[in-house]
């Protein structure tokens, strides 16, 4: 059951960047943003109730806050880079994001598993590979886009770590919880402070919001129950596949091609990624 539920929530993950990248051609990436953060806390509150969460000791909030702040500035770049980029190229390089808690890891002193280092290798050579292409043809906007929010991502790892330290299921939860109502309430915030109370979004493009927010949340929920299994390692690695997700549908639904060395590039990425979750 965990592997199949990390599974799923890879599945989740990539069809959520899919859509809300796709939605960012159309939309401003803040309605975007906004409106999927908005439906993710929605769902995350029975979640945390259904739980019992709600009791959970508060050990939780600074790292939650601290991520509500990060997290909807880093989707924010990741989006935009979806949108103005090549989906196939941008989705892998965002999901190195997984270096940045590996180097905090080695500078508190860790020592690199093999896979680990391959994995370095394997992520660096291939999104040079992928980049290539793209930086000749003036893409570099989207790949510096997609870098700053690999490092966001990773920065909220961190921090999403920090406060599961308890490793309960409660503490997974209202982490996660605290983090949407942060990004909500800052959003929000800001929208008042510059009077633009308009989301800027028709009706008829609310549904694939909501499901870009249903997707993130159950992506979240079914992670943080495979996460509670002894299959960590292994659960760990397979939801790091939903790149892979991103990059089909780009290729079924916009008809992405990728060109000369940009297929082994991402490839090498996403085994990268691969090894640098399972290291």
């Amino acid at each position: 059951m965990p592997v199949l539920l990390a599974l799923f929530a890879s599945l989740l993950w990539g069809t959520a960047d899919f859509l809300g990248g796709t939605a960012s051609r159309k939309l401003p990436t803040t309605s975007v943003v906004g409106v999927s953060q908005l439906v993710a806390l929605l769902g995350l509150v029975p979640v945390a109730v259904l739980a019992g969460a709600l009791d959970e000791p508060r050990a939780y909030l600074l790292a939650g806050v601290a991520a509500g702040v990060v997290g909807p500035l880093a989707l924010a770049a990741f989006y935009r880079a979806l949108s103005v980029g090549t989906m196939g190229v941008v989705a892998p390089v965002a999901a190195l994001g997984v270096v940045v808690p590996v180097a905090f890891g080695l500078a508190g002193g860790e020592s690199p598993s093999g896979l680990q280092l391959a994995g370095i290798v394997a992520a660096v050579v291939g999104v040079v590979l992928a980049s290539g292409p793209e930086l000749k043809g003036g893409g570099a906007k989207p790949l510096v886009l997609a870098g700053l929010a690999a490092v966001g991502f990773g920065a909220v790892f961190l921090l999403l770590a920090e406060g599961s330290e308890g490793g309960s299921l409660g503490s997974v939860v209202m982490t996660l919880l605290t983090m949407r109502l942060t990004t909500v309430l800052l959003m929000t915030a800001l929208m008042l402070a510059t009077r633009r109370f308009e989301l800027h979004v028709r009706r008829s493009e609310l549904p694939v919001l909501v499901v870009v927010g249903a997707f993130d949340v159950g992506a979240n929920a079914a992670f943080a129950v495979a996460s509670q299994s002894d299959l960590i390692s292994v659960t760990a690695v397979l939801a790091s596949l939903y790149p892979v997700v991103t990059v089909l549908l780009a290729r079924q639904v916009h008809g992405e091609r990728l060109v000369g060395p940009q297929l082994p590039g991402v490839g090498l990425a996403l085994v990268g990624v691969v090894l640098l979750a399972g290291g």
